[in-house]
């Protein structure tokens, strides 16, 4: 859990050079509220409490989940997200190792589908904002629920790449056409390519210390390359590059820190790959016919359910059998 978080930290830190302290404010909040209900549940179930809270589960947790969400989100949403994530779907099911779904990912959908208004304040880069909150502005904001009286939501919101480009498809633009707006970058989202090249080399990082096997990060971007090229290959108008997909919204962050989880994912390693390829698919599938711009993580869900049943399709055979 540790090399996880240690992992997180260059994505972390790039989120926070391209849109502000805010994010640094969620995990903050996410953490403490993750930890508090990690600690009542242990309570509640007579666990001790020194060596699950030492784990780190709950932290990782926390950040993925903060990852996820705007970084000007109220408190609340960190606090209904955690409540969601550590007492539903990781104590309820039994603790840490009987969790059937990703626990960071059932509290990010919870808040999703409840709370669309305040889940899609994203803020833009830095680069092309007119203004950019700072410290004291992100505090009134997450706290309050208001900023302060010289700034509106409208003057410092935009939507993200991934809104743009569903947007803009669905009212009969090219993606040629959309990608002339500067919210663009080389060949994703301006700020978010660069915090998914972060991630990225986090992710190197893990699969060096073996942390994590290569199996599921590469089938899943992979697949998502490849269906990506072959749609934008058919119909270059309405489908983005593969780079483009690759390099918006949470795929990398999906492949190397939410897909890999070793509870909710498949053990054996053709379940893995199948595992993988099918979170790219379900990925692809909602981003372009869903209705969310980003899918990854009901696809991770998605497979949550499958993986036992991959399982019991691709264990190896013992010897003799």
């Amino acid at each position: 859990m540790r090399d996880v978080l240690l992992a997180l930290i260059p994505g972390l830190l790039a989120h926070a050079w391209f849109f502000g302290p805010g994010i640094v404010v969620q995990v903050v909040l996410a953490t403490a509220f993750a930890v508090g209900f990690e600690s009542a549940m242990l309570y509640l179930r007579g666990k001790p409490q020194a060596l699950y809270l030492g784990d780190g589960s709950a932290v990782v947790t926390a950040v993925l989940f903060a990852l996820c969400i705007p970084p000007l989100a109220p408190w609340w949403i960190a606090a209904v997200g955690m409540g969601f994530a550590i007492v539903l779907a990781k104590h309820l099911y039994g603790g840490l190792g009987y969790n059937v779904f990703n626990p960071a990912m059932v509290g990010y959908v919870v808040v999703l589908i409840s709370f669309p208004a305040e889940l899609t304040r994203w803020l833009p880069p830095g680069a092309i904002a007119e203004i950019r909150p700072d410290l004291t502005a992100s505090l009134h904001a997450i706290f309050l629920g208001s900023l302060p009286a010289d700034l509106g939501w409208d003057a410092i919101t935009q939507a993200t790449p991934l809104d743009s480009v569903r947007t803009g498809i669905a009212e009969g633009r090219t993606v040629a056409e959309i990608r002339s707006q500067d919210v663009f970058g080389d060949f994703g989202g301006l700020g978010w390519e660069w915090i998914a090249n972060w991630f990225a080399i986090g992710g190197l990082w893990l699969l060096w210390r073996r942390v994590i096997s290569w199996h599921v990060p590469v089938a899943m971007i992979g697949t998502i390359a490849a269906l990506g090229l072959a749609g934008y290959l058919i119909d270059p108008g309405s489908n983005p590059s593969p780079l483009q997909h690759v390099f918006s919204g949470a795929i990398m962050l999906g492949a190397f820190f939410i897909a890999t989880d070793p509870v909710s994912g498949c053990t054996s390693t053709r379940g893995r790959l199948i595992f993988g390829a099918g979170v790219g698919i379900f990925t692809l599938v909602i981003r372009r016919w869903g209705g969310y711009p980003d899918g990854v993580a009901f696809a991770v869900l998605l497979m949550n359910m499958a993986a036992p049943l991959i399982d019991v399709y691709t264990r190896p055979r013992f010897y003799g059998e």
